[in-house]
């Protein structure tokens, strides 16, 4: 499966920036935008301010299975750097 990269960066409540990457099947920035709204507010982020300023289309590739498994069952898949 090809997949598009959202590269995402988020000021959390205690301050620290969060840095994660947003995997979707579809190119479509505002649903990257709002999948990263979704997954933060799973982790008590929800008031974090997320736009196509902090979550930007990065590049396309190819997906290994547990991620396309991932992206097919909930539309999308975050990949979890700093400070998450």
């Amino acid at each position: 499966m090809q997949i598009h990269v959202y590269d995402t960066y988020v000021k959390a409540k205690d301050g620290h920036t969060m840095h994660f990457d947003v995997f979707t099947a579809v190119k479509d920035d505002q649903k990257a935008v709002e999948y990263a709204k979704q997954w933060l507010s799973t982790i008590g982020e929800g008031g974090a301010t997320v736009t196509s300023k902090e979550c930007s289309f990065c590049h396309s590739q190819s997906a290994p299975a547990n991620v396309t498994d991932e992206i097919n069952k909930n539309g999308f898949y975050i990949y979890k750097m700093e400070g998450c």
